[in-house]
């Protein structure tokens, strides 16, 4: 029975990394045409974290944490979620939640780089071969006419690209940093700190707030499907996975997102899909793929003997 009810949980886990995580920019494009980008960031994971912090005080998980950890949660925050998803949500105005999606999948491959720039690490011949393959396929991706003819789409699309870094450098800041233990608290202070900061930055550009009873049905559900599945339940089903099974099936997400976001900005959104794109989206991933696997080409055991 335990066996029975632990794999129906990693399947349900493995649910909402691949299709919560992936339907979130869809929830995203369609609160974002209606309400300020940085407001809406910052009512989901202020939302997101108080949520967090009640819950744990429900389970009687201490939500103590020392200055350095705070200071660490805030920094971690403004890296993944005041700019790495803040600025996405803007970006999402002028860019198609599909492309950022799939633009977004690259994120690997810079963090594969900033760790040779900034650490010196070497890169393994299986994971140059993606940093080759994600090159060609950000190139054929972003290179399509009717993005380059829109001066927006472009702006929207060099913002994600800086949004990316952001991630990147978040996820080597992380893995040195002091952080709480409970990966649970940690989170709930990420998001807590973040969405104040998205507060600051959205009265400093200006944006109009509104009342949640003013918005549209369709944003009043995105929104809550944002706080309670995006944040919550998909973040916690991925640290769940992360503890029960191996990384690289974790990180399998990567490949998924990407064409849930495509399908479903297609199905509700009406947004295109063309030959380019699933041609740059099969390079990229595969690229993705690369960077990923530890698994060794033929050829490059030969020259090991």
């Amino acid at each position: 029975m335990g066996r029975s009810s632990n794999s129906a949980l990693v399947l349900l886990a493995f649910f909402a990394i691949y299709f919560i995580w992936g339907s979130t920019y869809l929830l995203n494009k369609v609160a974002v045409m209606e309400l300020p980008p940085f407001m809406l960031a910052s009512c989901r994971f202020v939302t997101a974290g108080l949520l967090i912090f009640v819950i744990a005080k429900f389970m009687k998980i201490p939500l103590t944490i020392t200055k350095k950890q705070l200071l660490n949660t805030f920094l971690a925050g403004i890296f993944f979620l005041s700019f790495g998803n803040g600025v996405v949500v803007w970006a999402l105005k002028y860019v198609d939640s599909g492309f950022a999606a799939l633009e977004i999948s690259a994120q690997p491959l810079l963090i594969l780089l900033l760790m040779w720039m900034l650490q010196g690490k070497k890169i393994q011949p299986m994971s140059f071969i993606g940093v080759i393959l994600g090159i060609i396929g950000i190139y054929l991706l972003v290179s399509q006419k009717q993005i380059v003819a829109n001066e927006d789409s472009v702006i929207g699309m060099i913002m994600i690209f800086f949004c990316l870094l952001s991630w990147a450098y978040g996820s080597l800041f992380v893995a040195r940093a002091d952080l709480p233990t409970n990966y649970f608290v940690n989170t709930g202070y990420q998001m807590f700190t973040a969405g104040i900061t998205l507060a600051l930055m959205s009265l400093a550009f200006g944006e109009e707030w509104s009342s949640p009873m003013d918005w549209s049905g369709k944003v009043q559900w995105s929104m809550i499907l944002l706080v309670i599945f995006g944040s919550i339940v998909a973040f916690t089903s991925f640290n769940f996975l992360l503890k029960t099974v191996s990384p690289e099936k974790v990180a399998t997400s990567t490949y998924v997102n990407p064409i849930v976001a495509m399908l479903l900005g297609w199905y509700f959104l009406k947004e295109q899909i063309t030959v380019q794109s699933i041609f740059a989206a099969t390079i990229l991933l595969t690229g993705v793929y690369f960077i990923n696997t530890k698994k060794t080409l033929a050829i490059f055991e030969r020259f090991k003997r």
